[in-house]
């Protein structure tokens, strides 16, 4: 009697130690502002402690300047652009802020384009464009059961952008596809497909929402409404070929941004939901 009491104590402390790493792991920060109400991209740049952050479409073409708070600093005017459908941004190590003009939610966009954004920190703002089609995108929009054009997802790494899709198919199977674009401002270049992953299959829950890129390079986070993967140990275009760790956050809300703070933290942001404000949120990886 006294050996099952004993297991059966053991069983609770080890269940209580899991809730509270759980809890641990994901901490909120603060409330956001309502000017970033429709939050949807958020990026670092290297050696800098501000976060960047953007709104989507039918907002101004503005980019706002965080503390690690989600507090807005600065909000700058980004010069000859439009926000189409602002969805996420990316960074290099030459200090351009990307920020991805190709939401589709329709999958009727003939052209999509991603704006190259230098002299943030002298506060120079100096602005190009690189648009862009996709090659197997032939029909705007195809038939429902193959609308799986929407991007609101992208990383930028050794001179290339990698865009994730956000599946929005009759027949949702969590797949998201991944194309490869370089680098280069000029004519409308052709996005190329290199692969293709199965995040898993529920709509409310699979959709990739934001990517982000550590400054190493080696170590990618993709997010959904509640979950992380962290993509490792990939080399050059096979993204989904090295490690890939689906991590659970057990909280459910539209996340919608997402950048590494270093190679153990996460930043995540989601958006305002009827009375609720959006929020800003650390997450907290295990090495």
């Amino acid at each position: 009697m006294k050996l099952k009491i004993s297991i059966f104590l053991i069983g609770i402390t080890l269940s209580v130690s899991c809730q509270k790493k759980s809890q641990h792991d994901f901490l909120t920060v603060n409330h956001l502002s309502n000017s970033l109400k429709e939050i949807s991209g958020l990026t670092r740049l290297p050696n800098d402690v501000h976060l960047y952050a953007i709104n989507d479409s039918g907002n101004e073409n503005i980019l706002f300047r965080l503390n690690e708070k989600g507090e807005i600093l600065d909000e700058i005017k980004i010069p000859e652009s439009k926000n189409i459908d602002w969805e996420d941004l990316t960074y290099d190590h030459q200090n351009n802020i990307y920020i991805g003009d190709f939401g589709n939610n329709n999958n009727d966009r003939k052209k999509l384009s991603i704006y190259t954004v230098s002299g943030i920190a002298s506060n120079s703002i100096k602005t190009s464009v690189i648009e862009f089609t996709l090659e197997d995108q032939k029909k705007f929009p195809p038939s429902k059961k193959k609308r799986n054009f929407d991007i609101e997802a992208f990383i930028y790494k050794n001179g290339s952008f990698y865009l994730f899709t956000k599946n929005r198919s009759s027949k949702f199977n969590g797949e998201t596809k991944l194309y490869k674009l370089s680098n280069k401002p000029g004519q409308t270049q052709v996005a190329k497909l290199i692969g293709k992953y199965n995040t898993c299959n529920d709509s409310n829950d699979c959709f990739i929402s934001g990517a982000a890129i550590n400054s190493e390079g080696n170590k990618i986070a993709l997010l959904t409404y509640n979950k992380i993967f962290i993509l490792s140990e990939f080399e050059e275009d096979h993204l989904f070929n090295g490690k890939i760790e689906k991590i659970k956050l057990n909280h459910f809300s539209q996340k919608e941004g997402i950048c590494f703070k270093n190679d153990s933290t996460l930043f995540i942001v989601d958006e305002r939901r009827k009375n609720s404000k959006g929020k800003i949120y650390q997450y907290l990886l295990h090495k």
